[in-house]
């Protein structure tokens, strides 16, 4: 009994690790799908005119006591960096926010409406194709947790790993697409997008480390599902040629 239970023990395992890590998959994407940091960056906009008694390095004074001083004047014509002020911007596949000057809080707009017109099918395409990925993870979610709870047939089991291992791998494969095709879209909108938009520096952002770990916790989850099907199916053929050698033994020696 002992040296049949340690297999099927380690096939339980196998079924939890592979679980665990296709929900971690399915959290992570829809965590990342939602939020709006897959890129983050700054934005070089000229400094507005100071209203009423506002004062600050963040907009430009006229009128005030200084106004006739010399030093007034040179930074009032001075056209370097002085003139100019960064403002931290953060975007993702739904939307781009970025701060507001001398006021809390920020300014969101569609990142669809910010896309070139040439690059909005590719755009619409990733969404797409990340809608897909988290309803294909869901399902093998569903597959996975169906196959641990199910106990009346080996073969059945086998049948659902199997299917679920292909659910995952598919996944993972359009996951990889849409994040590729994001990356295009998001190049393609800094260097031809809205002059009012195009960031001075910019970087990927949490959300886009998110979302490839998420894939690379769905590819990890596939090989896991995949890994338990090859073993079992190599068990199986094991103990069937061990019966049938025992078959064997008891023909060529009867027992009187």
């Amino acid at each position: 009994k002992m040296p049949a239970s340690i297999p099927e023990a380690d096939g339980r395992h196998r079924a939890s690790a592979a679980f665990s890590l296709s929900f971690l998959s399915l959290v992570f994407s829809i965590t990342a799908f939602s939020s709006s940091y897959w890129c983050e960056g700054t934005r070089k906009v000229a400094k507005p005119f100071c209203k009423g008694d506002s004062k600050g390095d963040l907009c430009i004074r006229f009128n005030s006591a200084e106004g006739n001083s010399s030093q007034a004047v040179q930074y009032i014509w001075e056209t370097g960096d002085d003139k100019f002020v960064e403002k931290k911007f953060h975007a993702g596949i739904w939307y781009s926010c970025e701060e507001m000057i001398n006021e809390d809080g920020e300014k969101c707009r569609s990142f669809i409406s910010l896309t070139p017109a040439s690059d909005r099918g590719v755009l619409w395409l990733s969404i797409v194709t990340e809608l897909l990925y988290v309803l294909l993870l869901l399902t093998g979610n569903i597959l996975m947790s169906v196959e641990m709870c199910y106990y009346s047939s080996v073969i059945d089991g086998l049948k659902i790993n199997a299917f679920s291992a292909v659910v995952t791998v598919l996944a993972g494969l359009l996951g990889m697409v849409a994040h590729m095709m994001y990356t295009t879209v998001f190049q393609m909108t800094v260097n031809l997008g809205p002059e009012d938009w195009r960031p001075h520096t910019w970087d990927y952002g949490w959300s886009y480390g998110l979302a490839w770990t998420s894939f690379a916790c769905c590819m990890a989850a596939a090989v896991t599902t995949i890994n338990k099907y090859t073993k079992t199916i190599l068990e199986f053929k094991h103990k069937r040629k061990k019966l049938e050698r025992s078959f064997r033994i008891q023909y060529k020696f009867p027992d009187h």
